[in-house]
């Protein structure tokens, strides 16, 4: 878990084009044709460029949007919110706080009880699934699992 963001030619040889784009010229994947959008497994997203632990699977939902979408952040300090007026829409733009990778947008339609959907690009994001979350330093977050099956 880095929790810092590489230079550019470092990240340029680490992420796949998408990724790229997504994270650090915040471009948009397309909806219903990414990693994560149908993910089911329990386990966390971290941001795929520094490691800051972002989402959990416990707070997943099927938005029906075709991006994975969260009614909250597990760790509120990861997060930041900017205003994003781009494309003759007023939008609020989720970044990782340390990376400033480009996650997604915050929208004010989603289920209870925060009312909040965070709609995220997956190409943002890298999985880790549960059974994994020791072996890679997030054992904190074993406790949303809890009561969850095995």
């Amino acid at each position: 878990m880095n929790k810092s963001k590489p230079d550019n030619p470092e990240l340029k040889a680490r992420l796949n084009e998408t990724q790229y784009q997504v994270t650090q010229c915040s471009a948009t994947e397309p909806p219903f044709n990414n990693e994560f959008w149908n993910h089911h497994e329990d386990g966390i997203y971290v941001d795929i460029v520094s490691g800051e632990a972002l989402f959990s699977s416990v707070h997943k939902f099927d938005s029906g949007t075709g991006w994975p979408s969260f009614v909250s952040p597990i760790e509120p300090a990861n997060i930041t919110e900017h205003s994003d007026n781009n494309y003759g829409m007023r939008r609020v733009e989720v970044r990782s706080t340390s990376a400033d990778s480009h996650l997604g947008h915050l929208f004010p339609d989603g289920p209870g009880p925060t009312g909040l959907r965070y709609c995220i690009n997956s190409a943002s994001l890298r999985f880790v699934p549960r059974a994994r979350l020791e072996a890679e330093g997030y054992v904190q977050y074993l406790s949303l699992f809890v009561g969850r099956g095995t």
